[in-house]
Order: structure tokens, then C-alpha cells, then sequence
């Protein structure tokens, strides 16, 4: 199984509309990156499965309550952002790169959807001035780095089950990358989740920040 039932298989609560959505992220994608290379054009035939489900990782780890502010920080085209989006409409998505041609991709995906929930945004991490419940990222640098580009960026106040954090999804080993940091942290596999040899090294990482 390698197309958007990927997807229902592993969400069956999903509404006729988010359905909808997901099965149309793969022409969107497939039409941007034509354009743009936002997607690794090597493992497009495996969108759903390396992109849109490696996104919802997230959501198998931590529920995001309605009226939560999240932040995605090194977006690209637009994951795990959008994915997460669709998953959670009531929940406000901000995704911000420093690459403006990969923000230019996320509006024209947002915008195609239909998604009311998501602010694409060209800004570097350190520069951004909001509050959020939760930051999340896909492996865009080490987490000694990562941290301090984010660290003043949480709400104080918590309405969700996990303390205001970062979500982040990283492969491989990390005992080596975590070490350094001294905050509470979770370690999750995805295989546990998910089958198939992409997520037998596939993780996601929570730092709690508040």
C-alpha cells in the first residue's frame, strides 16, 4: 500500500473533506515539483508514505487540542505542516523557511486545499516574535542547534496533555545528539506505529520546554 489508503488505513476517523485533501496533496505536489524540487524526486512514488505519514508521526505521539498554536519551523514544501493541518483544521498552523520559492509552494498547497488554519510565512526561526503551544520541525539541523533558535518562542500557559514543547522527527541514532540536551525528552519509534522498512529507523522526539 503505497497511495493516500495509506493514509485512511492508519486515520479512519477522517472526514469525507480531509479524505478529499489527502488525496489531492499528491497532484498538488506532483505539479509544484515540477517547478520547484521540494520533494526528493527519487521517492516521489513514495509520497504517502515518506512525507504525508511520516508527517502524521506526530499526530500518533501527541493529540493537538483545538485553538493550539503550532509552529513549523524549516517547512520546506510544507511538512509536517500541512499534513498535520488538514489532520488538526482547528488548530492554527504557522510554517516559516528561510527559502522563499519553498513558502511559495506551501501558499500554493494551502490555498489548492482549502486550508483556513495554515500562515506560510518566508522568516528565519530566531527572527519570528509569536507564542506557540508546540514547535515542530522535520530534521533540519542537530537538536543542540535547534533548541535555542526556538527557546523563547512557547506560551507559558498549557492546554494540552503533553507540557508545551517540540515535536521533532528525526531518523537514525540519536543517543549521541541528545545527550547534550538536558531537558525532559521522549523518544518515540515510528515503527511502532507503522510498517515497513522507512520507519524501522524513524523516530519522534519531544523536548519539553516549559
Amino acid at each position: 500500500m503505497t497511495g493516500v489508503d495509506l493514509i485512511y488505513s492508519h486515520f479512519p476517523k477522517l472526514s469525507d473533506n480531509q479524505k478529499a485533501q489527502f488525496e489531492k496533496l499528491y497532484s498538488i505536489y506532483e505539479e509544484w515539483n515540477a517547478q520547484i524540487n521540494v520533494v526528493s524526486r527519487k521517492d516521489f512514488e513514495f509520497f504517502y508514505e515518506r512525507h504525508v505519514l511520516h508527517a502524521l508521526g506526530i499526530a500518533k505521539v501527541a493529540q493537538f487540542k483545538p485553538g493550539s498554536d503550532i509552529l513549523d519551523v524549516g517547512t520546506g514544501g510544507g511538512f509536517p505542516g500541512i499534513p498535520l493541518a488538514i489532520l488538526y483544521p482547528k488548530v492554527r498552523f504557522h510554517l516559516v523557511d528561510s527559502i522563499g520559492k519553498k513558502i511559495k509552494v506551501v501558499q500554493g498547497a494551502a490555498e489548492a486545499l482549502g486550508l483556513k488554519n495554515v500562515k506560510a510565512e518566508q522568516i528565519r526561526a530566531e527572527e519570528i516574535k509569536g507564542k506557540y503551544d508546540f514547535v515542530v520541525s522535520r530534521a533540519v539541523t542537530q537538536m543542540e542547534k535547534f533548541i535555542p533558535w526556538v527557546d523563547n518562542k512557547f506560551k507559558s500557559k498549557q492546554i494540552n496533555a503533553y507540557p508545551n514543547g517540540i515535536f521533532y522527527l528525526k531518523g537514525g541514532d540519536l543517543d549521541a545528539e541528545l545527550k547534550p540536551v538536558k531537558r525532559h525528552k521522549e523518544v518515540t519509534e515510528l515503527s511502532n506505529y507503522f510498517e515497513g522498512e522507512f520507519f524501522e529507523t524513524k523516530k519522534v522526539v519531544y523536548i519539553k520546554m516549559i
